[in-house]
């Protein structure tokens, strides 16, 4: 048997999980912290490598609709950007949004889902409610690329190819954001053109945003996701709390345990967990921000994340960095 040395870098522990006083395991990952300036203030593990941003791409992908032409505002262009958790008011936008460009729900290329937040699935299933494909979180950007698609008379059926006219906006208005090139494209769970980036990149598309100049795409979007956070998340998420209680951040996770944050000054951060656990989200995410120097209440409420045992809190996953 031959044998060979591995380069690659072993991220180092982000968040610990403990039980019982015990620590019984581990969360690893890579994350980029800008100063007000753009330049890094603190790195862990390797955020120089591309990644999948998975749905923190969102608010970049709303911008290239915006530059198509479709004319979406306020709560319209927060859903955009949305990974919903499938509440009704989220529900009954999507459907005007797509009734108003003359679409319907079977227009719609998102695979078949449930509602993302627990509780709204539970209800959902108890009403008897089915997988339904205006139900899965990414609907509201679906909707807004079909509007781009309409607008411009671009084919509706195509809207998901990575060389329909839109998906290329998509990924020049990706580049320009981050100062990079696009170093894999792959295919993300709603179907949509997945565009690796560096976290670097992806901090510095967020710092963008919140600095544009007011009335161009960039901060139109930002704009519209701070009025509007429920629309962005749910009334029961993180985003969506520090949107409220930090005036000005503008925030925005991804699947498979990404988040990408930037404050008013132009501080910003990006972290993905290698194994994209999303529980460890919130205290990394908590701890990030205390190091960048925010301080609010709703600091403490993202980073609880409790370890139950027999119903009762008997531990917690909790930043180790």
């Amino acid at each position: 048997m031959s044998s060979s040395t591995s380069t690659a870098v072993i991220p180092p522990v982000l968040a610990e999980v403990v039980r019982s006083g015990y620590v019984e395991g581990h969360h690893r990952g890579s994350l980029v912290l800008l100063g007000a300036d753009g330049t890094v203030e603190m790195s862990a593990g390797d955020p120089s490598a591309p990644v999948f941003p998975r749905s923190s791409n969102k608010p970049l992908q709303a911008a290239a609709v915006l530059r198509a032409g479709a004319e979406l505002t306020g709560e319209r262009l927060a859903l955009a950007t949305s990974s919903h958790s499938g509440e009704p008011f989220h529900l009954d936008l999507v459907r005007k949004m797509l009734a108003e460009h003359g679409f319907t729900e079977s227009d719609l290329r998102t695979p078949p889902g449930l509602p993302l937040d627990q509780v709204e699935a539970e209800a959902h299933l108890a009403a008897g409610g089915v997988r339904e494909r205006v139900v899965m979180n990414c609907s509201g950007k679906h909707a807004a690329m079909l509007a781009a698609c309409a607008h411009n008379g671009w084919d509706p059926a195509a809207y998901l190819d990575p060389e329909h006219p839109l998906q290329r906006l998509v990924r020049d208005e990706i580049e320009a954001a981050t100062g990079e090139t696009v170093a894999v494209t792959g295919t993300d769970g709603c179907g949509a053109p997945l565009l690796a980036v560096s976290l670097v990149g992806l901090a510095r598309a967020f710092r963008s945003y919140v600095l544009a100049e007011p009335g161009t795409p960039q901060r139109r979007v930002a704009d519209a996701m701070r009025a509007h956070p429920e629309y962005v998340a749910g009334t029961r998420r993180p985003d969506t709390w520090l949107m409220r209680e930090v005036p000005g951040a503008l925030s925005k996770m991804g699947a498979e345990a990404v988040q990408a944050v930037a404050l008013a000054d132009g501080r910003a951060l990006a972290f993905k967990i290698d194994d994209g656990s999303g529980r460890a989200t919130g205290p990394v995410l908590a701890r990030a921000l205390r190091i960048l120097g925010v301080d609010s209440p709703v600091v403490d409420r993202i980073a609880d994340v409790p370890l139950l045992g027999g119903g009762q809190r008997v531990g917690e996953v909790r930043a180790a960095f």
